[in-house]
């Protein structure tokens, strides 16, 4: 069985923004954890946190600019996928997370719906500032 954490997020910036926010790494690193992203299909990147002693693996999968970016998220104890879907409609730009790939309802995945969600809020800041 593979269960899934989705998470909607709503913003009132342009797409572009909250496009720029997944895939620049110092723009990501405010709201998620420090990276090396780029988004090319093929690229192998790491999220870190050196408070937690945390280190993600990722690899670009998917890149269809700036309505869908897909990577691994390869670490902490799992091996799962991370999709990131935008739309942009009457001034307000749709956020869609998919994280697919875990085995269990457990401290991973019970972590990853709650970590979204705060990150989420997160980001929303961010884009205020951008």
């Amino acid at each position: 069985m593979s269960l899934t954490v989705t998470q909607d997020f709503n913003f009132k910036s342009p797409i572009e923004k909250v496009w720029l926010a997944l895939t620049d790494a110092n723009t990501l690193g405010k709201w998620v954890m420090a990276n090396d992203i780029k988004p090319i299909v093929g690229h192998k990147f790491q999220f870190r946190n050196e408070q937690w002693n945390l280190i993600i693996d990722s690899e670009v999968l998917e890149v269809e600019e700036p309505y869908k970016l897909s990577y691994t998220w390869v670490g902490g104890g799992i091996n799962t996928t991370v999709t990131w879907k935008l739309k942009h409609e009457d001034g307000t730009t749709h956020l869609h997370l998919e994280q697919t790939g875990f085995e269990k309802e457990d401290q991973a995945f019970n972590g990853a719906k709650y970590g979204w969600a705060k990150m989420g809020e997160e980001l929303n800041n961010v884009l205020e500032v951008l």
